[in-house]
């Protein structure tokens, strides 16, 4: 088993203008499997626009643009994908619209049998951590946790959400998730986004994990 990839989060209140000059510097710090553009406040036109213009720079670097709960956008823009966190039904639909051409990822559960329902629809990916919740410095307990617990039991591949310091990555990456999701340890660097995204995958290269058979 491979070592896990970065998985990277928008700032949800970001101006795609303004914001994509520090996408680039971060895509140019080293491996991201995907850019999620965050925006769960945004109207459908902002995220059009906000896609239409960060999209280019995600896939140029080779990482996916996925787009947060919005399967039109990521249809129009050319997009790799969404992110979907609403609900069961919401999910169902977008496997239905956007596989297999594109990559469905879902999130937000908090039972461990809605996980495995969320599963069984034939995401692509399985998001454990709360994006609507402030973040600590360290992954919340229960995020670690499932993220292992999915890890060890499961063939869909799990995102790992870590806290807001990049040594957070360390604790997400120990449970054996595929990916590990950084949000404003990315972009609050004090040394830039892409010091932050070469320092971080640093980090997850120590988290090469070796087949037990």
């Amino acid at each position: 088993m491979n070592r896990p990839r970065l998985f990277i989060i928008t700032p949800p209140n970001m101006d795609a203008e303004t914001f994509a000059p520090n996408l680039e510097a971060a895509l140019s710090g080293g491996d991201v499997a995907c850019v999620l553009i965050y925006q769960p406040d945004a109207n459908t036109k902002t995220r059009q626009d906000a896609a239409e213009k960060l999209v280019p720079i995600i896939q140029a670097a080779g990482a996916a643009a996925l787009i947060y709960n919005d399967t039109q956008v990521a249809g129009r823009t050319g997009a790799d994908g969404a992110h979907i966190d609403t609900s069961l039904d919401d999910i169902k639909m977008a496997v239905e619209s956007l596989q297999p051409a594109k990559i469905v990822g879902a999130g937000g559960t908090k039972l461990k049998h809605e996980d495995m329902e969320t599963a069984e629809t034939g995401v692509d990916y399985l998001f454990i951590g709360r994006l609507d919740l402030e973040e600590k410095e360290e992954p919340h307990d229960k995020t670690l946790s499932k993220a292992q617990w999915w890890a060890e039991l499961f063939e869909t591949p799990c995102v790992a959400l870590a806290g807001s310091t990049l040594d957070s990555a360390n604790a997400a990456a120990a449970t054996g998730a595929d990916f590990v999701a950084l949000k404003s340890a990315i972009w609050d660097h004090p040394e830039g986004p892409a010091a932050a995204v070469a320092s971080a995958n640093i980090i997850l290269d120590g988290h090469e994990f070796q087949d037990t058979e």
